[in-house]
């Protein structure tokens, strides 16, 4: 008996010894991460490696600080109360043109997922018909808004045509436009499906699919991505590796979860007390998510142009994209990550 209680004290020493040895790994345990509108269906990697239990599988203790858009998580990544952000590729080049490098290290979603519609009964036959709407996006200067800047581009209109609004996510956007605050939407599941079930729009413009994405862009269009200042990337490489690994693993568990075991997952109030309507809403958003965490070049290329067409502080930019990506970190999670 006391032969075997050394031998159970032995064991326990070392598994302790191993966890602090993995611990030590890490530069930092404690990670702060921002996200603009995380029950948003743009990030559910990062709903399910939180709730999955990724994050700690990793070492890491990772507290989540939901902004109202994904304008306000950049910022607090540049004034530094976040250390990492789930948020919109083209932040890295819009950072990367102002002198601040930011980069990206692994691509959440390969299409927008971003959903363009009008309210019902309101004309619209071209873009040229948004001149003169109130248009309601997550928050001001977010991916919701940018791309909606690229429509109007495309029409020959200016943001100063229109009027936007900052409805933030789920349920506050669908009251927006009930309501009739708004006249138009650019926005994002669960909350297209809501409002398309009930009647209350009318989709016309749609990055949820390849083919939505192609007809808008001309090309693929990388969305949500994990982005990091490089100071933090240079300093915490192990702390930056654990991250990407979780939300690989993030990303390898939806291509195979159907839509009931995503819902089953994700906190309660996401579903916006209908199951079955998120389920639809994961269902049509499925494609949008990345397959191997990696950015292709033209992808980048196709934002790039994007920006330089309707924003007139990059018209006179030249970013090199391959600062804004970094790729060793998803491509080392998919010969690790089982």
């Amino acid at each position: 008996m006391r032969v075997l209680k050394i031998l159970a004290a032995a064991i326990l020493l070392v598994a302790s010894l191993g966890c602090a040895a993995f611990a030590q790994t890490l530069e930092k345990t404690s990670v702060r991460l921002g996200v603009g509108g995380k029950a948003l269906l743009y990030y559910l990697p990062l709903t399910i490696a939180e709730k999955k239990g990724f994050f700690k599988e990793q070492g890491l203790d990772v507290e989540i600080d939901d902004f109202a858009g994904g304008a306000k998580s950049l910022q607090a990544l540049v004034g530094g109360s976040v250390d990492a952000v789930t948020g919109a590729y083209d932040h890295t080049i819009r950072m990367q043109a102002k002198g601040q490098d930011i980069r990206a290290v692994l691509e959440l979603g390969r299409f927008p997922g971003i959903v363009v519609a009008v309210k019902k009964g309101v004309k619209y036959d071209s873009p040229a018909d948004f001149k003169g709407l109130k248009i309601g996006v997550t928050a001001p200067g977010s991916s919701t808004n940018i791309m909606m800047n690229y429509v109007l581009a495309q029409a020959g209109l200016t943001p100063d045509d229109v009027s936007f609004i900052g409805v933030g996510s789920a349920s506050s956007a669908v009251a927006a436009i009930q309501k009739g605050e708004i006249q138009a939407l650019s926005h994002l599941e669960p909350v297209i499906s809501m409002l398309e079930r009930s009647g209350d729009i009318r989709v016309v413009i749609d990055t949820r699919t390849e083919a939505g994405t192609r007809a808008l862009f001309g090309g693929e269009n990388p969305a949500a991505v994990l982005y990091l200042k490089k100071d933090f990337i240079d300093k915490n490489p192990n702390t930056t590796q654990a991250l990407v690994n979780a939300l690989y693993k993030a990303l390898k568990w939806i291509q195979t979860a159907s839509p009931e075991e995503i819902a089953n997952t994700v906190p309660e109030e996401y579903l916006l007390g209908d199951k079955a309507l998120y389920e639809q809403a994961v269902q049509n958003s499925k494609a949008s998510y990345s397959i191997t965490g990696l950015i292709d070049p033209a992808g980048m290329k196709s934002t790039n142009d994007m920006l330089v067409k309707f924003d007139d502080t990059m018209k006179d930019t030249h970013v090199d994209l391959s600062k804004t990506f970094v790729d060793t970190f998803a491509k080392k999670a998919a010969e690790s990550v089982k």
